[in-house]
């Protein structure tokens, strides 16, 4: 991992600023020693706990919908985009369409049932209770998300919350995968700025911290940190881990999820459940989401 050319919103991350992401899969039957490793890096890279099997019927089950109204080419599993598309023509409620990708039943039953809910029950210390909305991300070629803290975006209900990241599929380097900014779980003068800010309240600052993420790297002296991802991985991520995505550089869309697990005992921001979840007020999936792939780029 000491290739200069990888970049993420467009700046060249420099080799002495890119860093591997610490793989933890040696303590998954260790409770204690998972919560202890979370606390100190912000995360948990758990490598092979998904069945590889449903999580390619996952991303078979998304690419097939997305074959359907053009944007992708048969084989639909190998998610190379078409560059066209008829979702617009085919679905004029494109909030609809995304959230019945989003509710397919392969998707649900990685995300939702068996041993995700177990590793999170374990690392939450008891029955846990995943939102109903599911972030899923179709990236194209050329796509990348800016660095936030996922705090400010569900931030009405228990502070013992966490984000899964699932890659539906292999996802190396190039597609773009999750970048973290090393450390910043413990910058306590940008947690502090950013603790309780709800976007959907106040206006004053966009929910993202910056788009130049190499920027932030030196002036804080830290490292970005990201791996080549395989199906059956996760990466488990606090709410105040700063993270982003590296570009995809490839000619796949990169395809993975982001769902939110907390305590079932604890209080639930009521934004993310129900049927269907009001969100942030936009259709299914957020302007992101929703969009079809041939859209102009939005990052978040």
């Amino acid at each position: 991992m000491t290739n200069s050319a990888y970049t993420s919103l467009g700046h060249a991350i420099p080799p002495h600023r890119f860093g591997p992401l610490n793989d933890r899969s040696n303590l998954i039957d260790d409770a204690d020693s998972l919560r202890a490793a979370l606390t100190a890096d912000g995360y948990l890279l758990l490598r092979g706990v998904l069945d590889p099997a449903e999580v390619l019927a996952a991303r078979e089950e998304v690419f097939s919908r997305l074959a359907e109204v053009g944007e992708i080419e048969a084989p639909a599993i190998e998610g190379k985009p078409t560059g066209t598309s008829r979702r617009a023509e085919l679905h004029p409620d494109l909030g609809a369409f995304w959230r019945s990708a989003c509710e397919g039943s392969a998707l649900r039953r990685v995300t939702h049932s068996g041993p995700m809910l177990e590793i999170m029950g374990r690392i939450l210390g008891g029955p846990v209770r995943p939102f109903d909305f599911l972030w899923l991300r179709a990236m194209a070629p050329g796509r990348a998300s800016a660095f936030h803290f996922d705090h400010v975006y569900m931030n009405r209900g228990t502070d013992r919350l966490y984000t899964v990241w699932t890659a539906l599929g292999d996802v190396p380097l190039e597609d773009g995968p999750m970048l973290l900014v090393e450390g910043s779980h413990q910058w306590d003068d940008l947690v502090s700025e950013y603790r309780g800010f709800d976007v959907d309240k106040d206006k004053s600052k966009p929910g993202h911290v910056t788009m130049n993420p190499v920027e932030l790297a030196e002036a804080r002296d830290c490292r970005l940190l990201s791996t080549n991802f395989r199906a059956g991985d996760i990466l488990v991520v606090s709410m105040f881990m700063m993270h982003g995505s590296l570009d995809n550089t490839s000619q796949r869309v990169r395809l993975s999820c982001d769902t939110r697990y907390q305590l079932a005992s604890d209080p639930i921001d009521e934004r993310w459940i129900g049927d269907p979840p009001i969100g942030h007020g936009e259709s299914y999936g957020g302007v992101g989401g929703a969009r079809p792939l041939t859209a102009e780029l939005i990052r978040r």
